[in-house]
């Protein structure tokens, strides 16, 4: 895309038709490219469409604040449906914790990328589908079935949002890249909000008490709960309609924390060591170096993804490097440990799940490892290792939806 672009400067048709073409990796060379030949007039012009900035925040159009408002009040009211129906609390939530925002969200971005009925169509009946698989399995607080397809449901309607965010390009590596750069800025936005709210919260209650109104239950029941559940949506709405507002914190914040938790996790394997724990035989022990597993993989997609988005830097190249290394030695300690406990005691639902997960995140993990590794190397561009993320996304959803449909049927729903 880079020669196109030189090539084609001086003629405007030909750079409309690349941008679009594909406009996120056009922005992305033209940007690297730019101080090359930011003396061109046409050049100039192309700089300030891409990057130019609003100076002041955007509230998106009237039709799209009614549409945040009413996503957020269903939200609420699907939170609170175990209080207005007498559906019980423990039976609920497990459950249906994910369909409190997942489906507000795709109905968001099939809003907004205008997706026709047609297309929305398999969406929507793989999330009645879901609804009612999840809500029949028997009620066995016991099974370890039902709990993993309540632990990986979420994730299967994550992915289906997913799939809707990327709209009719589901081939198109760096729509699902730029999924999880929404996802990162939704977490950023998101933890602003909440921390906003529980402040405001703290001062309303209190403000509240010094008048002797205690309104410290009414407030959590509905306030907060209906503010839980549309802190996403409202999220979501404000990364969308104004991008600036988050896009240059959320790279500096994979900068901060991609070196921290390389630290963290060197030391971590030093004090495992030093204890003497064992993941062979210590089931909670096992339990929480898995999870442990899975945050790290997190931040290393999106990490690559958020480092992509601004010029290729050599440090942090190294950085991330390092991590997936390190972090490729604790999943093979986790593979081996999950092996030796099929061996010994036979497979089991969790067993079987857990050691996919690890299969997958290693692979995942060992191309990353080796894309970095050849970026180091050769000066390989980026894209390399943003290709080796994509790729992976559906083969993660795939297993996500194993887990959470055929385990269940295949060990007969114990």
């Amino acid at each position: 895309m880079r020669t196109d672009i030189l090539n084609n400067l001086d003629n405007p048709k030909q750079l409309e038709k690349l941008y679009r073409t594909n406009k996120a990796i056009f922005k992305k060379d033209f940007n690297l490219i730019f101080p090359e030949i930011k003396d061109n007039k046409n050049a100039e012009f192309w700089n300030e469409r891409l990057n130019y900035e609003a100076s002041e925040i955007s509230w998106g159009t009237k039709e799209e604040l009614v549409f945040v408002i009413t996503a957020s009040f269903i939200a609420g009211l699907i939170a609170k449906l175990p209080e207005l129906t007498g559906i019980k609390e423990e039976f609920y939530y497990p459950r249906n914790i994910g369909f409190i925002v997942f489906p507000m969200l795709t109905v968001y971005f099939a809003w907004k990328n205008n997706i026709t009925n047609k297309k929305l169509a398999p969406t929507f009946i793989a999330t009645l589908i879901s609804l009612a698989f999840i809500n029949f399995l028997p009620d066995n607080a016991k099974s370890d079935t039902l709990i993993l397809s309540c632990i990986h449901l979420p994730l299967f309607l994550w992915a289906m949002l997913g799939y809707t965010f990327i709209s009719d390009d589901i081939f198109n590596s760096q729509k699902r890249l730029e999924f999880l750069r929404y996802n990162g800025d939704l977490v950023v936005m998101t933890t602003l909000i909440l921390i906003a709210g529980g402040i405001l919260t703290g001062i309303t209650i209190g403000l509240f008490s010094l008048i002797d109104f205690n309104i410290g239950e009414f407030y959590f029941e509905y306030i907060v709960i209906f503010g839980l559940a549309a802190s996403p949506i409202v999220g979501t709405y404000i990364t969308q309609t104004n991008p600036q507002l988050v896009n240059k914190v959320s790279p500096v914040i994979a900068k901060i924390f991609s070196p921290l938790v390389l630290i963290t996790l060197i030391i971590y394997l030093i004090a495992i060591i030093a204890s003497g724990k064992d993941p062979y035989n210590d089931r909670e022990f096992l339990m929480i170096f898995n999870a442990l597993l899975i945050g790290v993989m997190a931040i290393i997609l999106f990490s690559v993804a958020e480092t992509s988005r601004t010029t290729k830097s050599q440090t942090a190249t190294i950085i991330l490097f390092l991590l997936s290394v390190v972090t490729i030695i604790v999943n093979t300690i986790a593979l081996t440990a999950i092996i030796f406990r099929i061996s010994e005691w036979g497979i089991t639902p969790n067993r079987l799940a857990v050691l996919g997960g690890n299969i997958l995140i290693l692979a995942n993990l060992s191309i990353v490892s080796f894309q970095l590794l050849k970026t180091l190397k050769q000066s390989e561009r980026i894209e390399s290792v943003e290709n080796s993320i994509a790729t992976f996304l559906p083969i993660y959803s795939v297993w996500t939806i194993i887990v959470t449909f055929v385990f269940p049927i295949l060990f007969r729903f114990k």
